[in-house]
């Protein structure tokens, strides 16, 4: 096996979300302002999944004092805490980016049932 691939192999996160493009997550990362460290949430649709392995990202998008935000995570990132489904959204399309310039209801996304 390539070493490169075997120590990525040891890196990857076994805790890692199960979340799909559409889902509703809050994600919980640790930000570190000056000696002090603490948990942030960040709630968002996922519009887009990235890459594959160590490497995997996925970008979450919400909409904060009427201008939208976009963040992009790593999946396997030591700074993620946890990543709660607040609820599974049903699409049909890989990528989201449609909802950048949706706004109201139109940039909603349906529920899975």
């Amino acid at each position: 096996m390539d070493i490169i691939k075997t120590l990525e192999n040891q890196q990857l996160n076994a805790n890692a979300p199960k979340i799909n493009v559409g889902d509703t997550v809050r994600v919980y990362f640790k930000v570190i302002e000056g000696n002090k460290e603490r948990v942030q949430a960040y709630e968002g649709i996922v519009i887009a999944k990235k890459h594959g392995g160590l490497r995997e990202t996925f970008t979450v998008r919400r909409i904060s004092s009427g201008i939208g935000v976009e963040r992009s995570f790593p999946i396997h990132s030591p700074k993620i805490e946890k990543v709660d489904v607040v609820r599974r959204g049903a699409v049909r399309k890989a990528k989201l980016y449609y909802l950048r310039s949706r706004t109201g209801k139109a940039a909603k996304v349906k529920e899975q049932i």
